[in-house]
């Protein structure tokens, strides 16, 4: 390797940094609130808990294996375009790249929630909670272009701050554990396939982000070995984080208390170390937020930029500078977000705002199906020696396929329906390029 191949290596994400940015972008502010969520259900929320963690290994399988034998950044854009081709590709491209902006206007709106815990004015006053937001979306963007590696740090720093929190209640709580709190173990009112099914759907949210190794795989250090064990071991660990210390704020809460609980981490640590420990949480999940948005930031400059390469995008968000990053991406996405945050400030908006997160949210799942199916056409193209055996390819494939179609199905007829406009509504985008072409 010459000294510039080396130099040029040292600046790319290891696996550390590559698993912090599956762990880190998984876990935001929503796990946070997630045990008020369950109480309802009880006990079986535990069942549903590990149905969807199996759900998102299977998928996280997929994935893993699709970076192992497409080379290449782009995650479910380039492994959708290979499997399917052009307008498959972009259409996958332009909805994940449309969640990407609506999903970090939310955290950049929820960090600004759990900050202004040490200063109200900050969350209270809007045109503070619209500065603030606006603020910590170019502060990151600032941050990623000033090179991969560093926001790879970023990266890896607050992962690690947000999931102390977690890990220190999970671990603590179990000590004060109370079984009764899990009898009956179904106390909704609704039959057990039902709260099963309710709990599975509610979970899957926290696990979106699986795939994010996969996407800047030319940042990544030797990616054929890293972004397999990223995606597999940060997909698994944050699943054992999830469920014990759920488990544990269920185990230290009643049910019928944890209900109506509007931060139910910082209940529980009240409970474990008194008053103080409300605010140690709270900047958990303020850190939680900018890590996150951290990470996806970073994805918003490489999806663009994956598609611009293949004459998806437009030419300019192929561009690079000096220091390797999509610059002009970055900035024009971030200056959409920020027009976002001005609109969901604006007084009536706010619910139109939440709808569109919603169809964000869908456009992430729509990309696991085709990327499930992608998977098997990818493998079946190969010449027959090279193939191996695809017995297991086909059943994994298959689960991941009905798993990403159970779970689309699970976010409602109408966001689905909104949903498919929206992705149907970047066609006319897709022609103006292929003109200008």
């Amino acid at each position: 390797m010459s000294e510039e191949d080396s130099r040029s290596a040292k600046k790319k994400l290891g696996l550390w940094t590559t698993t912090s940015l599956v762990v880190g972008n998984m876990i935001g502010s929503g796990v946070f609130l997630l045990p008020a969520s369950l109480a309802v259900y009880g006990g079986i929320s535990i069942f549903g808990w590990l149905f969807t963690a199996t759900g998102a290994m299977i998928l996280a399988y997929v994935f893993a294996s699709l970076s192992r034998i497409v080379p290449g950044s782009g995650g479910p854009y380039i492994y959708t375009r290979i499997g399917f081709g052009d307008l498959p590709g972009f259409l996958v491209a332009w909805g994940y790249w449309l969640s990407l902006l609506a999903g970090n206007a939310a955290i950049a709106v929820a960090f600004v929630g759990y900050a202004g815990v040490f200063w109200p004015p900050l969350s209270s006053v809007p045109l503070l909670s619209a500065v603030g937001s606006i603020a910590a979306i170019w502060v990151l963007t600032w941050v990623n272009t000033r090179g991969v590696r560093e926001a790879g740090i970023v990266q890896l720093v607050t992962t690690l701050l947000k999931i102390l929190p977690l890990i220190l209640v999970g671990l603590f709580g179990l000590f004060y554990f109370d079984f009764s709190h899990f009898t009956p173990l179904n106390p909704s009112g609704q039959s057990n396939l039902s709260a099963f099914s309710a709990t599975a759907a509610l979970t899957l949210w926290a696990f979106l982000g699986l795939e994010s190794a996969t996407i800047p795989a030319e940042e990544v250090r030797d990616p054929d070995r890293t972004i397999p064990r990223a995606t597999l071991f940060g997909t698994g660990f944050t699943a054992l984080v999830y469920i014990v210390s759920t488990v544990a704020v269920m185990g230290l809460i009643p049910a019928s208390e944890l209900a109506q609980s509007t931060a139910p981490f910082a209940q529980a640590a009240n409970q474990l170390w008194g008053s103080w420990a409300g605010y140690f949480v709270a900047a958990g999940a303020a850190i939680s937020c900018l890590g996150a948005l951290n990470g996806w930031i970073l994805l918003q400059g490489q999806i663009p930029l994956a598609a611009a390469r293949d004459n998806l995008f437009p030419k300019r968000f192929s561009l690079l500078s000096k220091r390797h990053t999509p610059v002009f991406g970055l900035v024009v996405s971030s200056f959409f977000i920020t027009v976002l945050l001005g609109l969901n400030h604006t007084r009536g908006l706010v619910e139109l705002f939440t709808f569109t997160i919603l169809l964000g949210t869908l456009t992430v799942l729509i990309p696991y199906v085709f990327c499930t199916m992608a998977y098997l056409m990818i493998l079946l193209r190969k010449p027959a020696s090279e193939r191996g055996k695809l017995l297991k390819p086909a059943v994994l494939g298959g689960l991941g396929f009905i798993y990403s179609l159970w779970a689309i199905a699970g976010a409602g007829r109408e966001v689905v329906y909104w949903g498919l406009l929206l992705l149907l509504a970047g066609i006319p985008v897709y022609v103006w390029i292929q003109y200008r072409r």
